[in-house]
């Protein structure tokens, strides 16, 4: 079976192997003629980028790119790239990488046509009703790992480098015009990243999953993003060169990242301030606090839970899909605690803080209190 696919839902995704070569009908389809590709700096100098710089000079679209993105994207990184953006006189942005240069290159296309200060545009209430949406420019955004789904997200998850803390920024026009998945781009990743990143995925089904909240395309969606993640990233990670493998991983990215309109919970309102406070792979700290929390909500989840181990073929109940978390944790290399990760003496008072004020707190199932979510983290560290 052929695993190609045309998608139009969140947004018209062109799925399959070697789909890169169709970077410029994309760009065309968006009405970008003059493109800023925007990624980090590790993808800079890959193969994989220089040839899609090769492909958009080859239509005529130019060579520009703009890579000086920090593994968690801050406003200075999205201050530069406008620049860049203004200065190249672009009219659109390429999105292209893993979680950050996907966040930041949405960012810059959507902060080079407005007047108000990046902050004006929290996702608190409807502040994204102040951007000017006419002046947002197009995005065509190619993933090159499997995780954060942020090719089909309506927002950024940016980090104020001043107080520390991840922000999200939100507008409807941030969902990009075309997204365009190809399994090939993923294959250099390395193994901690295919581990981290799949179980991003694997976290944002099971808080998906989770939430209280109602929204049964999105709970469908999120039980079988964890089937395929149980799938298939076990044979992601022992062979990077495995395309059915790659391909079923990118579609559980986009999958985790759609059901999570549904919400999220402890394990992203916990590794959201850790990240910004200590610059941990984001993905890796979620895997870390998923124990944890999966404890943590027991009173409110096991039913659900119980329903998706039956559906994974996992026995035990919740107990079993608990053990089979740590199991695949084990396998794949991921840290038990903080401090395995390399965090001593993290800043409780803080982390705690951070947490409560995060918005993926209101997805918990279960009440996050002052008192609760310290002791949840004191089984972190």
């Amino acid at each position: 079976m052929s695993i190609t696919a045309n998608w139009s839902y969140p947004t018209a995704i062109r799925f399959g192997a070697g789909r890169i070569s169709e970077i410029a009908d994309a760009c065309a389809v968006a009405g970008i003629k003059k493109p800023l590709l925007v990624t980090d700096r590790g993808l800079a100098t890959m193969d994989i980028t220089t040839k899609t710089l090769d492909l958009l000079e080859a239509a005529g679209l130019g060579r520009a790119m703009f890579s000086d993105v920090d593994p968690n994207p801050n406003e200075k990184n999205a201050e530069a790239g406008v620049k860049a953006y203004k200065d190249g006189g672009h009219d659109g942005v390429v999105a292209f990488g893993g979680g950050s240069g996907l966040d930041l290159g949405k960012l810059v296309a959507f902060m080079a046509g407005q007047t108000r200060p990046l902050w004006d545009f929290e996702d608190i209430g409807d502040w994204w009703t102040r951007a000017d949406a006419d002046a947002i420019a197009p995005i065509v955004a190619v993933p090159t790992t499997a995780g954060t789904g942020s090719e089909v997200g309506r927002a950024s998850v940016i980090t104020n480098s001043e107080t520390e803390q991840k922000k999200i920024i939100f507008h409807p026009k941030f969902l990009p015009t075309v997204v365009i998945c190809d399994p090939e781009l993923t294959v250099g990743m390395p193994g901690f990243i295919t581990a981290g990143t799949g179980l991003d995925a694997f976290a944002h089904c099971v808080e998906a999953f989770c939430s209280p909240h109602y929204h049964p395309m999105s709970q469908g969606m999120a039980l079988e993003g964890m089937r395929l993640v149980k799938e298939y990233l076990p044979r992601a990670y022992a062979d990077g060169t495995d395309i059915e493998a790659r391909a079923h991983m990118m579609s559980a990215a986009i999958m985790g990242a759609t059901a999570f309109q549904k919400g999220l919970g402890a394990i992203h309102a916990l590794s959201h301030p850790i990240g910004a406070m200590y610059h941990t792979h984001h993905g890796t700290t979620n895997a870390i606090c998923m124990p944890a929390v999966l404890q943590f909500n027991k009173p409110a989840i096991s039913g659900v839970i119980e329903d998706a181990a039956n559906y994974l073929g996992i026995s035990g109940g919740f107990d079993g899909f608990c053990a089979y978390v740590d199991e695949l944790n084990a396998s794949l290399g991921i840290p038990k605690t903080l401090s395995e990760l390399g965090i001593e003496n993290p800043d409780i008072d803080r982390i705690v803080a951070g947490a409560l004020s995060d918005p993926s707190t209101g997805g918990n199932p279960v009440e996050m209190t002052a008192e609760n979510t310290k002791q949840l983290l004191s089984n972190i560290v």
